[in-house]
């Protein structure tokens, strides 16, 4: 007793100092049919606690700055009610475990691992966590970390009655990391926080891969969005960092913004995919509000005709209500539309981006002019029919993606029987002679003739 009381002041002792955990830390098994709360609760700061393989019955809660990690096979099952493993201790560690058996009540938040606002610093890193309403919940622990973990949501039941992969909510500092979610309601939900970071995760089958709602001063960087309704939705935040992400084949949205302010989106790529007629009508992942945040729904006039597929994302890029963003060197490509502009959005740039194969480039309804370059320098257009006469890499004419029959036939898409008739041939021939003619809405100055390089993705050996 004398030597372990020795050894706890020497844990003391150091952690005082702000030393890491110390070598002769004591490790604590957790066998088959043990008590694993009763075995939590005797380890001491520093003491890592190892559930062996086999199953065992939780709830666990860690209150103390231990390590509680499983060998391979270690499965904690909770009852069916409340969190698996909550963790209220700064700097505890979770990790190495297969995690099952939440209870299924969102108001109480349960979740597989859930980290308490006392447990700033804390990990949960590289568990599986399957079948519970939350994945991990990170609620308000400042600078806590969700690292590497494998997490499968309910897949099962109505959309809105499941949780999030990974849900922040006030956790300053927090990192999402390098995790794998599937299934669920959103990937990442965060909300009222800032200085996050969420960086190299892979969300497939799930509603938004990441989901930002008055999140401020963070980056979203080096993400992978597959198959989902909306691959990153950017509401009532500023200032982000946006760089690296890639949505493959999203339904609805590779990028919404929807007052998001002030922020870059640089080297990110959307790839539209043909989508089958059953993700449309059955709102793709186990359904899907008609609307979401008050967002205006798809009309039938931006939805390809025909029964077999369809394009998507029907936008590579959704812009409502967002001012002064930067988009360069971002790649669109395969959507229905590659960048629909509107309501009120104001200063923002973009520049070097490529719009590729879109069926429509861009959709702008305004009377007003906007002109897509900057010092010299545009985007890209696939459909872009310019020459370039001097052999600067620059169009030796500005691009207009849209024009007066395009304005009409987005107010009243019954028009649409009459694109082939002499009469809008003569609009457009009169619209090429006398330019006044044209509407208000996006020109490009100074279109690229070539494409930037595009953004590898990770299947490609792009970052991870």
């Amino acid at each position: 007793m004398a030597n372990r009381t020795m050894v706890r002041l020497g844990l003391a002792t150091a952690f005082a100092a702000g030393l890491s955990m110390p070598a002769w830390a004591e490790r604590i098994a957790v066998s088959v049919g043990d008590n694993p709360q009763a075995v939590v609760e005797v380890a001491a700061d520093g003491d890592v606690v190892v559930f062996k393989a086999g199953e065992h019955r939780g709830p666990i809660r860690v209150t103390r700055r231990v390590t509680v990690e499983g060998e391979k096979g270690a499965i904690l099952i909770g009852p069916g009610q409340g969190s698996v493993v909550t963790v209220s201790a700064p700097g505890a560690v979770v990790r190495g475990l297969t995690i099952r058996g939440s209870g299924t009540n969102l108001e109480k938040m349960d979740a597989g691992v859930f980290v308490e606002k006392t447990a700033t610093g804390a990990l949960v890193e590289n568990n599986r966590i399957e079948g519970n309403l939350y994945g991990v919940y990170l609620h308000g622990a400042e600078n806590s970390i969700a690292r590497g973990n494998t997490i499968v949501g309910i897949e099962e039941g109505r959309l809105n009655e499941a949780g999030n992969g990974i849900s922040v909510w006030n956790a300053p500092g927090a990192k999402v990391l390098d995790n794998s979610v599937r299934f669920g309601r959103d990937g990442i939900y965060v909300i009222t926080s800032k200085r996050n970071v969420f960086s190299g995760n892979r969300f497939q089958d799930v509603r938004f891969a990441i989901h930002y709602m008055y999140t401020n001063d963070s980056e979203i960087t080096d993400n992978v969005s597959v198959n989902n309704a909306v691959g990153f939705a950017m509401m009532f935040s500023s200032r982000l960092k946006i760089t690296g992400n890639v949505s493959d084949g999203d339904r609805d949205h590779g990028f919404l913004f929807n007052y998001a302010n002030a922020s870059q989106i640089t080297g990110n790529t959307v790839l539209g995919r043909l989508q089958p007629a059953e993700r449309w009508t059955t709102g793709g992942t186990r359904g899907k509000d008609d609307k979401e945040h008050g967002l205006p729904t798809p009309d039938a006039g931006e939805v390809a005709q025909g029964s077999d597929a369809r394009p998507g994302p029907t936008k590579c890029v959704f812009i409502y209500n967002a001012n002064q963003n930067k988009f360069r060197d971002n790649w669109f490509e395969g959507c229905e539309i590659g960048i629909h502009f509107t309501a009120g959005s104001e200063r923002n740039e973009m520049v070097n981006n490529a719009f590729i194969r879109n069926r429509n480039q861009v959709k702008y309804v305004s009377t007003r002019y906007l002109d897509w370059s900057k010092d010299g320098r545009g985007n890209y257009w696939s459909d872009n029919p310019a020459f370039d006469l001097n052999g600067d890499g620059l169009g030796d004419s500005a691009y207009r993606p849209n024009d007066l029959v395009d304005k009409v036939l987005w107010t009243a898409p019954q028009a649409k029987v009459l694109m082939n008739s002499p009469a809008v041939q003569v609009i457009r021939w009169a619209q090429a002679q006398f330019p006044a003619l044209l509407p208000g809405g996006v020109v490009d100055s100074h279109p690229l003739m070539a494409p930037p390089a595009r953004p590898k993705t990770v299947a490609e050996g792009g970052r991870p």
